[in-house]
């Protein structure tokens, strides 16, 4: 026993019991399902929350299931970290501190008093910078900056095995570039499933365009085009940033 749960239970609604705050932490379509069989259940005073991939359907689910009083009951959340082991094995403690935790509240959500402002506050001390947004917003940004790029290194894995075997001993020679665009390539398809079907329209735009880019690269890989590509590709590092 590695004392890392302190009380285990089979039913959801179980293990929620006399709870203030239950956060739902699974692929998006278990976080729907449970949202319908935990929420008529709960408390009016139990705040509900998830970090879910993406959130419209998450949103509808909670409308759906709260109905008028959903904007007191449920509030959509998604932090940009994370790893692509799960586990406690990997565990990490700063995991939060400067990433973004994405909010994307209902219309007319009030989030300065009670349960929510105490929620953002913990979020805040564990060095997460809060971002709010709507949830079709938040899935359009996310399917570029987070789905988008967890497809393009599951590809770039799967054709280097299919091109060189799972056991290239010239594959390290790739290097750091290499290295850091396959890492996530490890991540499980049992999360990505749920991202791809809750968020398909969205990721299927993104890849479209990276398609037709790639596709333009190649056709000019000997002409001055490639350099224009390059230099508006130098752009995105350019931007002002925040410092840290």
């Amino acid at each position: 026993m590695r004392g890392v749960i302190d009380r285990g239970f089979v039913e959801p609604a179980d293990a929620v019991r006399g709870s203030q705050l239950v956060v739902l932490a699974t692929p998006v379509l278990a976080i729907v399902d449970l949202i319908g069989r935990l929420g008529p259940g709960l408390p009016a005073t139990t705040l509900l929350t998830d970090v879910g991939s993406t959130k419209v359907a998450v949103a509808e689910q909670a409308l759906k299931v709260f109905g008028k009083n959903a904007g007191k009951r449920f509030l959509a959340g998604h932090p940009m970290a994370g790893k692509e082991h799960s586990g406690v094995d990997y565990a990490d403690a700063d995991l939060f501190h400067n990433a973004v935790w994405f909010f994307t509240p209902l219309p007319g959500q009030n989030l300065h008093g009670g349960l929510f402002a105490e929620l953002l506050g913990w979020i805040d001390q564990i060095g997460a910078r809060i971002a709010m947004l709507p949830p079709e917003d938040h899935d359009r940004l996310c399917g570029w900056i987070s789905h988008l790029p967890q497809m393009i290194s599951t590809a770039l894995a799967a054709a280097l095995v299919e091109e060189f075997g799972e056991e290239a001993p010239l594959l390290p020679a790739g290097g750091r570039a290499l290295h850091e665009m396959t890492r996530i390539a490890a991540s499980p398809y049992s999360m990505w499933r749920d991202i791809a079907i809750s968020n398909k329209k969205n990721l299927e735009d993104a890849l479209l365009k990276v398609e037709q880019r790639l596709a333009h690269i190649r056709e000019n890989l000997a002409t001055r085009q490639l350099a224009e590509q390059f230099e508006q590709a130098h752009t995105l590092k350019k931007s002002p940033r925040k410092k840290e």
